[in-house]
């Protein structure tokens, strides 16, 4: 008896991978991406640094504005937050609280920068900025007494967030929600 093997079944394997090589290609990608995911993560940091940086400077430049138009600050004290009387007096044409009386738009606002509580809208950090998702409103403090310079601070705990004198009339800022000293700050002054 003559036995043969048909014709359409190949004499030789076919070249393949083995599962040992497989399974050293998936625990390289692993360990690649392990080591990826801290480098994301913190690019996605900067880059809400930035924003919020951008939106510092946007404010600031709307107060200056303000203050070419009317030779005085939005208001009369020297530290305020960007809370909705802030609001009123830079992002509505309609302000109800005084000051701007032409009704100039000096600053529009972003949606994912406000929150509005009831019926007045606060300018504050989009969400995702602070580690527990709170969002705090922006500091800005003026230079009332034209001395040149402001020292900034939150005022609430006296914490200085830097030990030196900026050269502005306008600082705009918020607390790094990444410092856990308190004493960086995300804005307008370096």
């Amino acid at each position: 008896m003559n036995v043969s093997l048909p014709r359409n079944i190949p004499n030789r394997k076919e070249p393949s991978f083995t599962l040992v090589e497989l399974l050293v290609v998936v625990s390289i990608i692993g360990l690649l991406a392990g080591l990826g995911f801290p480098a994301i993560n913190g690019a996605l940091r900067a880059g809400k640094k930035a924003e919020v940086a951008a939106m510092a400077e946007s404010i600031k430049t709307a107060v200056n504005a303000y203050y070419a138009e009317y030779s005085a600050y939005p208001t009369n004290v020297s530290f305020i937050k960007t809370d909705s009387q802030f609001y009123s007096a830079l992002c509505t044409t309609t302000n109800t609280n005084g000051g701007n009386t032409r009704g100039i738009l000096f600053l529009e606002v972003p949606s994912k920068f406000t929150l509005t509580n009831g019926t007045s809208p606060e300018i504050v950090v989009p969400s995702g900025f602070c580690r527990n998702g709170a969002r705090s409103n922006f500091f800005v403090m003026f230079d009332q007494a034209n001395q040149g310079y402001l020292v900034p601070n939150t005022n609430a705990g006296s914490t200085s967030l830097t030990n030196k004198m900026v050269a502005s009339s306008v600082a705009v800022w918020v607390v790094d929600p990444y410092d856990d000293t308190g004493k960086k700050a995300v804005g307008t002054f370096k």
